[in-house]
């Protein structure tokens, strides 16, 4: 390999897709560009976020006297359980989004089953070191997402 096709490979990997047909999907990953199916907005993910995170802080200040890790812990406890079993948090839910596989997008990515425990678990874990949420693939994937292999889709 010479140190310019190198290049070029980082050089894409930091563009994103080329345009074209597939531009904006990951590779894999089939969804349709809008409606449902349609990978979720920014907009939306961040409000969803912001729902989820001021239910745990209720929930916190009810029963843990609003101590910022009891904060966590609740929207960790929250969030891994709802993903796993339901593939959406109550802010998912009322924004009109779901968590599905990857593996699983094929036909109808928004009718797609829960993700399970393993990949609910590690989803919630690297969301709850923000870091992994802030930084996105070239298809707005944030790296937690990724990481699990799953993709937040609108219902």
């Amino acid at each position: 390999m010479t140190m310019s096709s190198r290049r070029q490979d980082l050089g894409s990997w930091l563009q994103g897709t080329p345009a074209g047909p597939s531009a904006g999907r990951a590779p894999g990953i089939d969804l349709p560009e809008s409606g449902p199916g349609s990978r979720a907005g920014l907009g939306r993910r961040v409000v969803a976020l912001l729902v989820d995170w001021g239910l745990s802080l209720a929930i916190s200040a009810a029963f843990l006297e609003g101590h910022p890790m009891g904060t966590l812990g609740v929207f960790a406890l929250t969030t891994v359980v709802l993903v796993s079993t339901l593939g959406h948090t109550i802010g998912h839910r009322l924004l009109g989004l779901t968590v599905a596989r990857v593996r699983d997008t094929a036909d109808r990515p928004d009718r797609a089953p829960a993700p399970g425990l393993v990949p609910g678990l590690m989803r919630t874990f690297l969301l709850c070191l923000v870091l992994p949420a802030a930084v996105w693939d070239g298809q707005g994937r944030g790296m937690h997402d990724v990481a699990a292999g799953t993709v937040l889709v609108r219902r």
